[in-house]
């Protein structure tokens, strides 16, 4: 017996949420992503939401900047609430778009956020915050690799 799978979505639709990540799946992500900071030698902080946009774990590493703190949440508060990666956003800004800001004030357009996946579905997502953009964003997918 064979399962018919739903087809995938229109281009421009982001997936659907699934069920909340576990607080052990977090974890994982998290330290995957702590784990490469820190052979970076990197001091940032990770955030890791559930699909419902709450916090799962938050690590602030030694010397992180205090900013990074709320700067990593909402990167992953972004992430899931809008089903892309932050870097959308700030292409989008970069591009010249932006009334994007203007209409949506507690979008962050910094990359460094990304939706957390299982089964083509949001489970959650990380969101990272410290260095440069293109940094936290090699943070965050070492942790989306973890899943």
């Amino acid at each position: 017996m064979t399962i018919a799978q739903s087809p995938p979505p229109p281009a421009g639709i982001p997936p659907q949420y699934g069920p909340p990540i576990t607080l052990e799946a977090a974890k994982r992500v998290a330290l995957a992503a702590e784990a490469f900071a820190e052979k970076q030698g990197w001091p940032v902080v990770i955030a890791v939401f559930d699909s419902t946009a709450h916090l799962a774990v938050l690590l602030r590493r030694d010397q992180a900047n205090l900013g990074a703190v709320e700067l990593a949440q909402r990167k992953a508060e972004t992430a899931v609430r809008f089903r892309r990666p932050t870097k959308v956003f700030e292409e989008i800004v970069a591009g010249g778009g932006m009334r994007l800001l203007s209409v949506a004030s507690d979008i962050i357009a910094l990359e460094g956020g990304l939706p957390l996946l299982k089964d083509g579905c949001v489970i959650g997502s990380i969101g990272v915050s410290g260095l440069t953009s293109g940094e936290d964003a090699q943070v965050a997918q070492a942790g989306l690799a973890a899943l």
